[in-house]
């Protein structure tokens, strides 16, 4: 039977994966020039840390992992008649993979409050996983690339996350807008139609505006126990036009009866006015701009501020950066009062946007600068230790590894679409030079090292 891999889940060739490093690299780069430090968590958690912190859509879609040795005495000992799907679950299994890197960050930081200083700075570049339905620029396996700060409750952290977001954006040559809500001017808007209670209900739903249409929202909200009247109410809110300033005018008037839905206006203009001055160039030339958003819900519970998601201009894709603030989440594993802000960089849907766009630069993919081909085993030992003088001088090179016809070698070279062959035999080893030949122009010529290295 031929071999396959799980959907939603995907195998990276060395040309792509040349690409994926070239992300990864620009955005550790862009995160280390405004302080934050890289640290790792496990694959997998305890699903007592995972379970209850992503509402639960979220809980569903966490991959559990059977328990080692004999999981299925604990079934058998239990009466079938008594069990649920979840006390069976609870029985047979104990951890899971992580569903994101927010969370395990935040058991991070409570067990490694002696270690570290506060306010935290930290970025995290790691797979995560979810038992997701996969389709387009949706996987069950994917890379997040978080960057957090935890401690402060300053709002300039969000806007510098914002300013990370134009940063990393502008290096990798893709259009952007972000944007921008505030889970308080949701509970707000909640309080405003009656039903505060249904806070998490409203944003679980409006979270699939973009997925599902208005139609199925608006249906959604009312199987979930939402009147007909309050569902009325929301419809001007999701159909809100004008630029940032004229929403959160009109806003202060529709929510002047609410101090929460005031509050995260009053943080959203805080936010946009530090912000103004960055990015006000990439504005201009259209390469980046923030947008206001009351249809942008971020369906995870732990968030209580500002929301934050990033769509790509130029193609059709989902989200390609979300996150937002949190108060309260180190608060559930013992340690209340850390103030947190984060963002999330998927780097699996910014891969497919750099190939559709065809934005990689020629440099992201790494290939061999030259490779030797030889006549024989002394031939071969003499490249050998050609290659390994220049891979010393940081060139990336080879040689073929198997006593071989020339002609074989040269079509290796050309399949592998390497620049430059250096070909070594007898007279290259009498008079300490090897033949080097121009792939792509076809130029050949006789040179020592020193001369390889300056041609090369």
């Amino acid at each position: 039977m031929k071999p396959s891999i799980p959907k939603g889940t995907r195998d990276f060739t060395p040309e792509e994966m040349a690409k994926r490093t070239y992300i990864f690299d620009t955005l550790k780069k862009v995160f280390r020039t405004y302080g934050f430090q890289q640290i790792e968590t496990p694959a997998m958690e305890n699903l007592s840390t995972l379970m209850g912190k992503y509402g639960e859509e979220g809980d569903k879609l966490l991959f559990k992992i059977l328990n080692s040795g004999d999981w299925l005495s604990a079934l058998t000992s239990n009466s079938a008649s008594d069990l649920t799907s979840n006390s069976a679950n609870k029985l047979v299994s104990e951890k899971g993979l992580r569903y994101d890197l927010t969370v395990p960050f935040a058991r991070f930081v409570v067990q490694n409050r002696e270690k570290i200083v506060f306010p935290f700075r930290r970025y995290q570049i790691q797979p995560v996983w979810r038992a997701d339905r996969p389709q387009k620029g949706r996987y069950r396996e994917f890379y997040q690339c978080d960057v957090d700060v935890v401690g402060t409750d300053s709002l300039l952290c969000e806007a510098e996350l914002i300013s990370i977001v134009k940063q990393v954006y502008k290096s990798l040559g893709i259009r952007v807008c972000l944007k921008l809500n505030n889970r308080k001017i949701l509970a707000g808007i909640a309080e405003l139609i009656g039903m505060p209670d249904k806070l998490t209900d409203i944003t679980v739903a409006i979270d699939k505006l973009d997925k599902m249409g208005l139609e199925k929202v608006n249906e959604e909200l009312l199987d979930k126990g939402l009147t007909t009247e309050a569902v009325d109410k929301l419809q001007p809110i999701f159909n809100m036009e004008g630029s940032n300033e004229k929403k959160l005018q009109t806003l202060k008037e529709v929510l002047k009866d609410s101090l929460v839905g005031l509050k995260g206006i009053e943080e959203l203009e805080q936010i946009l006015a530090l912000t103004a001055e960055a990015c006000q160039a990439e504005q201009d030339d259209g390469g980046f701009s923030i947008e206001i958003d009351l249809t942008l819900a971020r369906g995870l519970n732990y968030y209580t501020g500002a929301i934050f998601e990033v769509k790509a201009l130029d193609v059709e894709i989902g989200s390609i950066t979300g996150g937002g603030r949190y108060d309260n989440l180190t608060g559930i594993f013992g340690m209340p009062g850390v103030s947190g802000v984060g963002i999330s960089f998927g780097a699996d849907r910014i891969y497919d946007v750099l190939n559709q766009l065809n934005l990689y630069p020629e440099t992201s993919v790494e290939k061999t600068c030259i490779m030797f081909a030889h006549f024989g085993e002394k031939e071969r030992k003499y490249a050998f230790r050609w290659a390994e003088e220049l891979r010393s001088r940081g060139v990336n090179a080879e040689v073929y590894p198997d006593v071989c016809k020339i002609k074989k070698q040269m079509d290796y070279a050309n399949r592998q679409q390497i620049q430059f062959v250096a070909v070594v035999g007898e007279t290259e080893m009498q008079n300490n030079t090897v033949n080097l030949k121009n792939m792509q122009s076809g130029e050949q010529m006789q040179v020592n090292m020193q001369q390889l290295v300056e041609k090369i």
